[in-house]
């Protein structure tokens, strides 16, 4: 078995969709970002990348790369996925915490779980763990300028 940790951050910006999880979450901004912002796969991403002892997304996805400007974050995750199906690694379970003051995030989350089993070809959502939490009003993501994510898998080699 393996843990892999994995962190994002991305301001909010007005003109932009909020995507989370592969969900777009109606709200008056979105996330900044090279692709779409999406802060729970991109963690989600490195974190799995972690448990294989790889680098970071940005190593597969540069941030200064033109071509791959506005990408869609799941197609981020279904590569990192189909890294982990040719290393012979499974997903044990996933625990993720997003971390935003607004909008509130828990009528979206059974959606969310609903997107995340589905690019991870249907894992039993109670392998899934979900949850919102704000930051109290400190710093830029308390102000509500910014939304974060922690997520920790654990993985396992196929036997």
């Amino acid at each position: 078995m393996r843990t892999g940790l994995g962190f994002d951050i991305h301001r909010f910006e007005e003109g932009r969709k909020f995507i989370l999880g592969g969900v777009e979450i109606p709200f008056e901004k979105g996330l900044l970002g090279h692709s779409d912002g999406d802060v729970l796969l991109h963690a989600f991403s490195d974190a799995l990348l972690g448990a294989m002892g790889k680098p970071d997304i940005g190593s597969f996805f540069p941030d200064t790369e033109d071509s791959i400007k506005g990408i869609d974050s799941r197609k981020i995750l279904a590569k990192v996925l189909e890294l982990l199906e040719k290393e012979e690694f499974y997903i044990e379970n996933v625990d993720i915490t997003v971390i935003c003051e607004r909008p509130k995030l828990l009528p979206f989350f059974p959606e969310v779980k609903k997107s995340l089993s589905g690019m991870m070809d249907g894992i039993d959502g109670t392998r899934i763990g979900l949850k919102a939490k704000t930051f109290e009003g400190i710093g830029e993501i308390g102000a509500g300028k910014a939304c974060a994510c922690i997520v920790s898998v654990l993985i396992e080699e196929k036997s």
